[in-house]
């Protein structure tokens, strides 16, 4: 059963958004005469006048500016809970696009949201790997992965998914040729590989040898080249495939957490909120302590 409450408000609204009577009629498939007399019968319910109109023109009473402006956000709500049940019914689909960092991306969130795609067969993942701070909404990405501070905005949401230290992590190799490390003051005249964007410690290890990829740093420490700055995390997966040792693990910069930010927004899609839980139920105990 309807209620002759809401009678006339999509009207009206069409009216107001399409900006005359004549327009509006032929959005709604009426007649300029029906439109003309439900927006009469409207301001009649209401007992106000809602539009001053004009042969030239038409505007909004205050009245009717403050109605427009309620049935909006009346609108939304009602939009609002219907994404909500339609995103408890559906399964995740359509495209994610996804921003990670190079190294940490290849490493950790790529594998995660491959398995999803198993899972959810209408869900297409595109993932650009870039160390470049992206704009999400201008640049039409759902979620990203980001180390370090983010910027105190409202437009972002965040999730915190660990934490990353940078350590020092050498080649057995290069140890044996060069000796044992057991002190900070045994660093004094080794060769250090540093990743271009980090600088702590730096003073302690000369670094002749700087690049802007996490995993070419790696690879350099595994050849034998010298000590490299790497994060916790990727220290952890080459020492336990005996390609690395970690130096001097107590040695290490203040951790920078690690986050997965998205769009702020009155409703999450289906396909963002299962990629989140995936990237939180994938963090491996490394990044958080545990």
């Amino acid at each position: 059963m309807t209620t002759p409450r809401f009678d006339g408000v999509e009207l009206f609204l069409q009216i107001v958004e399409s900006g005359n009577l004549t327009e509006a009629a032929e959005r709604l498939n009426l007649t300029r005469s029906a439109v003309g007399k439900g927006l009469a019968r409207l301001e009649a319910r209401l007992g106000t006048r809602l539009l001053q109109r004009s042969t030239r023109r038409q505007y909004l009473t205050e009245d009717g500016q403050a109605y427009y402006e309620h049935c909006l956000r009346a609108l939304a709500e009602l939009e609002a809970a219907e994404s909500v049940l339609e995103s408890g019914r559906q399964q995740p689909r359509g495209r994610l696009r996804a921003s990670v960092p190079l190294a940490f991306g290849h490493h950790y969130v790529a594998p995660a949201l491959w398995a999803l795609m198993d899972r959810y067969p209408e869900l297409e993942v595109e993932i650009c790997f870039s160390d470049r701070m992206i704009d999400l909404a201008q640049e039409g990405f759902d979620i990203a992965v980001r180390i370090g501070e983010l910027p105190d905005t409202d437009r972002l949401s965040a999730r915190r998914l660990g934490e990353q230290a940078v350590g020092l992590a050498a080649s057995s190799a290069y140890l044996q040729r060069v000796g044992r490390i057991e002190s900070i003051e045994d660093l004094a005249g080794h060769r250090g590989i540093a990743y271009r964007s980090n600088t702590p410690h730096r003073a302690c290890v000369a670094s002749p040898l700087m690049m802007d990829d996490l995993q070419a740093v790696a690879d350099a420490a595994i050849a034998g080249v010298g000590l490299a700055w790497l994060p916790s995390w990727l220290i952890a997966h080459y020492v336990l495939h005996g390609q690395l040792e970690a130096v001097l693990p107590g040695y290490r910069e203040q951790p920078a957490p690690i986050h997965v930010i998205w769009p702020t927004a009155a409703h999450m899609p289906a396909k963002t909120r299962c990629a989140i839980d995936a990237l939180v139920a994938a963090t491996p105990s490394c990044l958080t302590g545990s």
